[in-house]
């Protein structure tokens, strides 16, 4: 057993590669028997060689791609580049050539998810993937393989860290959206660029991956309904305690009889919900399936070592596959065709802060405009009346997104509203 060795190359030996790397060789012992052998980086693919990196064999490294995608030793080619070119392409070389591959590339996934993973079944290779979603949250693989026997109607959760750190520093510390996205920045949980994040793109890609999963169905991320969280502000989350909510950004799908619903977005969340409680950086995902009923998975979501966890699960299982003969075991799961349904047909409950003129008659013309639309208002609290004017805040009942998108539009052009200031979801089940 001491000479027999899997060797595998990995693409990109940053943050999460190095991560890898170290876990690879703290855990060498331990490879033996839980695979039966031993791994091994053979190569390491970088941009520039003679970058100094602390800790790594400098031996491994090599700018070549050819050098790995032609060298027949090599079994598993472990992607942690990001992006979708070049690693679409090497990928999709990696399988042709009958290499396994393991990724945490949720980018190319959310959008080129059908191909790699057709070609993968093609040439009966492993493609794993469980690090591309929520970081160390084991979820890819309980959903296609611990979860199997169920019909899951609904897949939601917290799948973004710098959001929640975000939102968790609002609520608990009153900070305005400006001065918590510049503390995240300074600690290190939000990107120089933080706009794939705040604009809720990184979610959306992560639900795409799920939705698709749990439902057997192909999402993609141009299906998926995204807004960010800008323009929450520190009045908001004083609103939400007083209605005892938090508010969260949500990736929330369900599986209904009229299609597909799928989006990210702000949302106004009962403290009761487990849901609600995942505070800073940490994620979590939430299932509904009719035999395990409501299951969660929490953890973190992201960083050196909880998502090298996720690859380094995908590593042992590929590497026993290859013990056993049996890589390809279980690739695509969408063998259905369910249509996603417009995100203007999905029906939601809002709260909105509105600044009105202080004068008599507004609310009874703000409450004809609503039943014009067909839009049924919950509660309503006129707070903050200064001289001229006054702000309201209204609870709606669930009405379709494009009932309530004509009645904004209308209010938005008379002459008594002055700003609509914030529209944000509630959620309470479907």
């Amino acid at each position: 057993m001491e000479n027999k060795k899997i060797k595998i190359a990995l693409l990109g030996i940053g943050t999460v590669g190095g991560g890898v790397y170290k876990l690879i060789k703290k855990r060498k012992d331990m490879m033996e028997n839980l695979i039966g052998t031993q791994l091994e980086v053979s190569k390491i693919l970088v941009h520039n060689k003679r970058k100094k990196r602390e800790g790594i064999d400098e031996a491994l490294i090599t700018d070549d791609w050819k050098e790995i995608l032609e060298d027949k030793e090599i079994r598993i080619v472990v992607e942690l580049m990001g992006g979708i070119e070049p690693a679409k392409t090497m990928i999709l070389e990696a399988l042709k050539a009958g290499k396994q591959v393991v990724t945490a590339n949720k980018d190319l996934l959310a959008e080129y998810g059908q191909e790699l993973l057709e070609t993968a079944a093609e040439n009966r290779v492993d493609l794993m993937f469980e690090a591309a979603v929520a970081g160390g949250i084991p979820i890819i693989r309980p959903l296609k393989q611990c979860l199997a026997g169920n019909e899951i109607t609904e897949i939601m959760g917290i799948v973004n860290g710098t959001t929640n750190f975000i939102l968790t520093k609002m609520f608990e510390e009153g900070m305005e959206f400006e001065d918590a996205l510049a503390m995240a920045t300074k600690l290190g949980y939000a990107e120089a660029d933080p706009t794939a994040d705040i604009k809720g793109y990184d979610a959306g890609r992560k639900v795409a991956i799920m939705a698709s999963i749990a439902f057997h169905s192909r999402v993609r991320f141009a299906d998926v309904y995204t807004e960010g969280i800008t323009k929450i502000s520190a009045k908001d989350i004083a609103y939400a305690k007083e209605l005892d909510c938090v508010i969260k950004l949500l990736g929330i799908a369900h599986n209904t009889q009229d299609g597909i619903e799928v989006g990210v977005y702000p949302v106004m969340l009962d403290k009761g919900h487990p849901l609600a409680s995942v505070r800073d950086s940490f994620n979590a995902v939430y299932v509904e399936g009719d035999a395990v009923g409501d299951a969660m998975f929490y953890g973190r979501g992201a960083g050196e070592f909880p998502t090298a966890s996720a690859v380094m699960g995908d590593l042992i299982e590929t590497a026993r596959n290859l013990e056993s003969g049996c890589s390809g075991r279980i690739g695509c799961t969408c063998y259905k065709q369910i249509p996603i349904k417009p995100f203007e047909e999905v029906k939601n409950s809002f709260f909105l802060r509105i600044q009105v003129k202080n004068e008599p008659g507004v609310l009874a013309r703000i409450a004809n405009v609503f039943g014009s639309h067909k839009v049924s208002i919950a509660r309503v609290v006129q707070k903050n009346s200064k001289n001229k004017s006054a702000e309201l805040v209204i609870v709606t009942e669930k009405v379709k997104e494009y009932h309530m998108q004509d009645a904004l539009d209308e209010l938005e052009g008379m002459d008594i509203t002055e700003s609509v200031c914030s529209v944000i979801r509630e959620y309470d089940g479907r």
